[in-house]
């Protein structure tokens, strides 16, 4: 059986497409104007690599920010439910997913069988999120990829005092206006987002095994400050982990088809 997943979230759209449980292609771009447009192009991309039609899909779920613009879904589910079933069929013992996207941060405990127990997640505020670092890089002049490579260069990470996004641009500013070296100040913007986040998930109790999930899991200047916050390991995806809310919809998608 076939069965698709389609994340399309606010700054990029992600899908994935699952044969007999495994993972036979998948797509990421940066979301368009028009959710309903970023869910075709990034679906069809992942048809594309496949060498599949629609046609060949036997269901197909929604998730994320515009998942009720994605005409082909047959059904939409929330993306907390989606990140814990995606990143549980990958690590069958991970309890709690930290998933960090471009607008929301979220942390996710689970059960065993991947169903959410509790969940808390931030979206009133940049801060702690992918937007937040893009704004930051951006500040700085380095690209986003960048930044991961450049923190582990840091020999003396400043403190970063202002969670706003406005104000910590203009202290990451000074902080360049006075000779602070840029290695030095990508480091501190990595601990405290990860502090921040890191509090997020200490208010619904921490448990042992954690993964990360989202964008800015593939910042691994983020991953080792989240660790350094956490005070723990957290457990590595095999597969990108951006894809994991539309894989976690694919694996959901499975159900919906065996009920017809």
């Amino acid at each position: 059986m076939i069965t698709a997943g389609c994340d399309v979230g606010s700054l990029s759209a992600k899908a994935v497409i699952l044969k007999d449980g495994e993972i036979l292609a998948s797509h990421v771009i940066f979301a368009r104007p028009e959710p309903e447009d970023s869910a075709r192009e990034v679906m069809g991309g992942a048809l594309k690599t496949a060498g599949l039609t629609m046609d060949d899909v036997s269901c197909c779920l929604g998730t994320g920010y515009g998942r009720n613009a994605i005409p082909f879904a047959r059904a939409t589910v929330s993306e907390i439910a989606c990140h814990g079933v995606g990143a549980q069929w990958l690590l069958p013992d991970v309890r709690m997913v930290i998933d960090i996207g471009g607008q929301d941060a979220k942390a996710i405990r689970l059960d065993a069988k991947g169903n959410v127990i509790r969940y808390a997640y931030n979206d009133k505020c940049a801060s702690g999120t992918g937007r937040f670092l893009e704004i930051m890089a951006g500040a700085m002049g380095i690209s986003l990829d960048e930044m991961g490579r450049v923190s582990f260069s840091s020999g003396n990470p400043v403190t970063i005092s202002n969670q706003c996004v406005v104000f910590a641009e203009t202290e990451i500013i000074s902080l360049i206006n006075a000779g602070r070296d840029i290695p030095d100040i990508v480091a501190g913007l990595h601990r405290a987002m990860a502090h921040r986040v890191a509090s997020l998930a200490r208010g619904i109790e921490l448990d042992e095994e954690i993964t990360m999930t989202g964008g800015v899991a593939k910042n691994p200047g983020m991953f080792a400050a989240l660790e350094e916050a956490l005070g723990t390991k957290l457990s590595r995806l095999s597969v990108d982990p951006q894809i994991i809310g539309a894989l976690g919809a694919a694996v959901m998608a499975g159900d919906v088809a065996c009920q017809g």
